[in-house]
């Protein structure tokens, strides 16, 4: 069991978490229908994640093979056999559809309109669709393309906003969008800072694209998609559209966390080389975890109290 379990990697169910983002920036944490439709997309977005790792592994089986760390996954080490793993892969599908379906009542417990219900249902379940889709062409072709590979990861934390909006029914604001792209390209790149510097010790790409970069190259686009993301939150927190939403003009002053946050995971690639899985760094970084709690309830106190 612990080796289907590890397959379906639990542990990276942290990133969708942004479904929870339309709810937060909208201001809506006490809404009861709001955070159970949130909630029950989260689930949504767990499994079809879920099955994507699945169908990863599978096709990665014989690099994964060759890798100093990744010959430990299930597959590779021979502990699930590739009809276990394609079943596993179904079953997360169903799951995730099954999610889908059960946000109808959810509404209806609400007193939502039967057809605004339906509506809410298939655009949730349309972007999960998509979702999947995007990342079985993803684990197919497009994942060995530089570039191209680390703007679909950043793409599919998009759709996980988008989806959680409209479970929501909460409107997106742009600069959230584009801040939600800035910021996972800019963990991507800090990703494959990782495999470049493996790269160069062992002479071994670990991907097929790895020979498309180098650390000059990671170093710049790094650098640039944090000044870029902190922008976008800049200009989130003085937007007249905020202001006017929440009666405040301090949201600015949360700032400085993202800016220390940024910073301190910038210092952990660049300095500390660690900076190969971005889960693995939020679930153990405590500098990190202090800066986001910070944030979080400094957002949460000027958004609520003062």
């Amino acid at each position: 069991m612990k080796h289907y379990i590890r397959l379906i990697r639990p542990t990276q169910w942290i990133k969708n978490l942004f479904v929870f983002g339309p709810v937060i920036f909208g201001g809506r944490l006490l809404d009861a229908q709001a955070m159970s439709a949130a909630f029950i997309t989260f689930w949504v977005f767990c499994f079809a994640a879920s099955s994507i790792y699945c169908l990863n592994d599978i096709i990665d089986v014989p690099d994964d093979r060759r890798h100093p760390v990744k010959c430990t996954r299930p597959i590779a080490s021979g502990a699930v056999s590739l009809r276990q793993a394609y079943a596993l892969m179904l079953l997360m599908l169903a799951l995730s559809a099954c999610c889908v379906v059960a946000l109808a009542p959810l509404y209806g417990m609400f007193g939502s309109c039967p057809l605004s219900s339906l509506r809410s249902c298939l655009s949730v379940g349309a972007v999960a669709l998509f979702y999947v889709a995007l990342n079985i062409t993803y684990c197919v072709k497009l994942k060995q393309y530089a570039i191209i590979d680390v703007c679909l990861v950043a793409f599919g934390f998009v759709l996980r906003l988008m989806a959680g909006g409209l479970a929501t029914g909460i409107t997106l604001s742009k600069w959230i969008v584009l801040m939600t792209f800035l910021l996972t390209l800019f963990m991507s790149f800090a990703k494959r800072r990782d495999d470049v510097i493996r790269m160069e010790a062992t002479g071994e790409p670990p991907r097929k694209n790895t020979i498309h970069y180098n650390l000059t190259f990671i170093n710049q686009a790094i650098t640039i998609t944090a000044a870029v993301t902190l922008v976008c939150y800049i200009m989130y927190t003085i937007s007249p559209e905020v202001i006017a939403q929440f009666g405040n003009e301090n949201l600015y002053l949360t700032s400085m966390f993202v800016l220390v946050g940024l910073l301190r995971y910038i210092q952990i690639a660049v300095v500390e080389k660690k900076s190969g899985n971005p889960t693995k760094v939020i679930l153990k970084d405590r500098f990190v975890q202090l800066v986001v709690a910070a944030w979080f309830v400094a957002f949460i106190l000027i958004i609520y109290v003062f």
